[in-house]
């Protein structure tokens, strides 16, 4: 099948390579023109595991193809994918101007029946908008092409729910082997079209999923503040659990045991971050806001999430009496989670900008944020970025873990003793036995659990 892809960011790279990988024809298509070039070269802009050699191979083969040409892309494919970025307006509210501008795009060539597919992440009510911009895009080549032979009036076209449900760290495998697939349409052909397009996905048991346009808005929006909501709710949890000398760990494995509850997204930690989730829950509470409903558990989800994400900076100030000026601190992890580079919203973020304003210095590793760091922070005096995770602990007062990649969880101990200038460890991410790191020498502070001092 011909598909044409719009946006070339984590989601529309990674499903359009997919496709391509099954069989499908794909183009994709972006204004950047300077990215596009790099993917025609196999450069790729963002660290997803598996995607580079994918890009590669499809694009060699042919089958993936690279373009800022809107209409040679609007020209090729018979479905044509909308997953650009709808990043929150100054409320919270999702910006959903590429989205339609790319309807507009669409609506000015396309040359025969297309369907549209919504792929990124919309407020429930985004295809009767996008709906609405092509069919005015449609009239316009009408008037304009009255007598000339124009056939925008004629002309049809059908829009598509198909929310993505992708990890970052895991979306090439996420995509190749999804737990479902969501279709929101009321247009029989369309549900023929899309069930062929996703065939080589379902090949061992049936996973799509047909339901209504808004249903299928909802549904994307509704999964990700249900995962936002266990990771504040059992943060929350931390936080009692270590004013009431428990442990959270223990709790943890005590109710994740309840196969109601499961494991999943139950482990404490500093908050949540990167692209979706903090994104979708203020996206979801604008919606309920605009028709009067006051979402009190998504605010409280909100809240918890951004107070968390200065846990380890109070453990640090209370630890040091407030006396953080001058002080060295090695960072452990800047991304917002294992196997990305992405940053957005990332509890790092929080941590360092307060180290800076309370006047200390941070020495900084991760296995490939790097970059993105530099990015976004440029040179200063207060931040160093260290080749290794040994190169950052040199003359540190403190050790602070922020993310679990799995280069960090078995550390030469006596390395780190060696090279800080006192034995203190803040883990964010619980990655360590607290009386184990008592009997090696360490003061540690971990989230949900009692601090441990050296025996």
């Amino acid at each position: 099948m011909k598909v044409t892809v719009f946006g070339t960011g984590y989601v529309g790279l990674v499903q359009g390579t997919i496709l391509a990988e099954v069989g499908h024809q794909v183009v994709c298509v972006d204004v950047d023109a300077e990215k596009i070039e790099k993917l025609k070269q196999g450069l790729i802009p963002i660290f997803e595991p598996g995607l580079e050699s994918l890009v590669k191979e499809n694009t060699a083969s042919g089958r993936l193809r690279f373009t800022t040409d809107a209409a040679m892309a609007v020209a090729h494919g018979d479905i044509q994918f909308i997953a650009v970025g709808t990043p929150p307006n100054e409320d919270g509210s999702a910006d959903l101007q590429y989205v339609l501008r790319v309807a507009e795009t669409i609506a000015e060539h396309m040359p025969a029946h297309r369907i549209l597919v919504n792929k990124s992440t919309v407020p429930v009510g985004t295809a009767d908008r996008v709906r609405a911009r092509v069919a005015e895009g449609l009239a316009a080549r009408a008037r304009a092409g009255a007598g000339a032979g124009e056939e925008g009036a004629t002309l049809t076209f059908d829009v598509v729910s198909n929310p993505e449900f992708l990890k970052e760290g895991s979306a090439v495998a996420d995509c190749q082997k999804p737990d479902r697939i969501i279709i929101g349409t009321e247009n029989a052909h369309s549900v023929e079209v899309m069930r062929e397009l996703y065939a080589p996905f379902g090949r061992q048991h049936e996973k799509i999923i047909v339901m209504d346009v808004r249903s299928a808005e909802l549904t994307k929006y509704a999964a990700n503040v249900m995962l936002a909501t266990r990771i504040s709710l059992m943060n929350e949890l931390a936080n009692l659990a270590e004013r009431l000398g428990a442990d959270i760990e223990d709790v943890r494995r005590g109710i994740g045991s309840d196969p109601r509850i499961g494991f999943n997204f139950i482990y404490p930690g500093t908050g949540y971050g990167g692209s979706c989730f903090p994104k979708d829950v203020q996206a979801l509470v604008r919606t309920a806001e605009g028709i009067d409903f006051d979402a009190k558990v998504l605010k409280a989800v909100e809240a918890r999430n951004a107070e968390q994400k200065t846990t380890l900076f109070a453990k640090l100030r209370d630890h040091f009496g407030g006396e953080l000026a001058g002080k060295t601190f090695a960072l452990w992890g800047l991304a917002f989670k294992p196997n990305t580079d992405d940053m957005r919203e990332a509890p790092s973020r929080v941590l360092m900008e307060a180290l800076w304003n309370a006047g200390a210095r941070v020495q900084a590793y991760d296995p490939e944020a790097m970059e993105e760091t530099q990015r976004l922070y440029g040179h200063r005096d207060a931040l160093t970025l260290c080749g290794t995770k040994e190169a950052a602990l040199k003359g540190a007062d403190a050790l602070v873990i922020v993310t679990e990649w799995q280069s960090f969880r078995a550390p030469d101990f006596e390395l780190i003793k060696g090279q800080l200038t006192q034995p203190t460890i803040f883990d964010g991410r619980n990655m360590f036995e607290p009386s184990r790191m008592a009997k090696k020498g360490f003061t540690y502070y971990s989230v949900g659990r009692l601090p441990q001092a050296p025996r």
